[in-house]
């Protein structure tokens, strides 16, 4: 690592690995990123991209369905980084319909072509598009119930975002440099719109934007808080929920598995739901009230000075009491009627 740059995510055994239970307790709880060298190394569809593209072609096809995806294919004048244009109004690559099979012919393709546009397919539901797939390429840290995603591409450079869930990361083929930033980093990555976006999380205006620093003075602040991890083949990269993330594909075809689930939701409802819910409600109040609401939320829901009603009988705090033991119904009544009501 040069001097002054950021320094590399903590790398832990594949020990963690070992069940569900294991990876909430060893890694999960500290939210914070991991990388697993060799986690995946013994998939066969590692193992196969490790042989050829050919192989790896041939064990993909093995599952391959007909179906067909939205496919990013940027001219080769952006080298790959797909993003907004200049004046915000649209993006600087094309929407294209195509199957998985097709897009990585189109990719391996352009790999051997200079000057060709690039490929690239993201978020692939393998259970959709290579039915099959997950029985022979799994981890047991993950929930059973959680299915793979593919991602396929040329090098490539994907704008700074962030995720509502957790995620695991595995390299199949090709190099992935993440550049992290934590989540209190957001007042300094310029976040673009949050309902005109690439693909449903906004972005970050700053990161990754050449000659930029007049424009986006803050960032400096976020590029002294960045962590990087680099990965290979075989390897995987824990990533907690609100890690803003920039990710660079840097061999001409590249090949990554993903999962993502919430490792501590009891229920269908969401933080990020509950965010917008009170951005309606709250945000553009009078600073003083925005203040008062922000130490009941302090209090009841951050809880930072410990439960609420600490100082009662646990049998006294009603549905404040562990959501587990039914009030997590009870409150989700109440508020489902209150929004009735309205």
């Amino acid at each position: 690592m040069s001097e002054g740059a950021p320094p590399d995510v903590i790398e832990i055994g594949t020990d963690v690995l070992a069940n569900e239970r294991v990876f909430r307790r060893a890694v999960m709880e500290a939210c914070q990123p991991i990388i697993i060298r060799g986690a995946v190394s013994n998939w066969p569809v590692v193992r196969a991209a490790q042989t050829s593209l050919e192989a790896l072609r041939a064990y993909l096809a093995r599952f391959a369905m007909s179906r067909r995806a939205e496919a990013f294919v940027g001219d080769s004048v952006i080298a790959g980084r797909y993003t907004y244009t200049d004046r915000l109004d649209g993006f600087n690559f094309e929407r294209v319909e195509m199957d998985l099979l097709g897009a990585f012919d189109q990719i391996v393709a352009n790999a051997g072509r200079a000057g060709s546009p690039t490929v690239y397919m993201g978020s692939a539901e393998t259970e959709a598009f290579l039915p099959g797939f997950s029985a022979e390429n799994r981890t047991p840290a993950v929930p059973a119930r959680i299915g793979p995603r593919i991602w396929i591409g040329n090098a490539s450079n994907i704008s700074c975002h962030n995720d509502t869930f957790d995620n695991i990361a595995c390299v199949i083929a090709g190099q992935r440099t993440f550049t992290l930033y934590p989540p209190d980093a957001v007042a300094d990555l310029y976040v673009g719109p949050v309902d005109y976006t690439m693909a449903g999380r906004p972005i970050s205006l700053a990161s990754g934007a050449v000659g930029q620093e007049a424009r986006y003075p803050r960032f400096a602040g976020a590029e002294r808080r960045a962590s990087v991890a680099r990965l290979m083949p075989g390897d995987a990269l824990y990533l907690p929920k609100l890690w803003w993330h920039q990710v660079e594909a840097t061999a001409p075809v590249n090949v990554l598995i993903n999962y993502w689930w919430d490792g501590w939701s009891i229920g269908p409802d969401a933080p990020d739901t509950t965010m917008l819910l009170a951005m309606i409600a709250i945000a553009e109040r009078p600073p003083a009230e925005r203040a008062a609401w922000k130490a009941m939320f302090d209090h009841y829901v951050f809880r930072s000075e410990g439960h609420p009603l600490a100082h009662m009988p646990e049998a006294r705090h009603g549905i404040l009491g562990p959501l587990r033991d039914g009030n997590y119904g009870l409150i989700r009544a109440r508020v489902m009627q209150l929004l009735r009501d309205i």
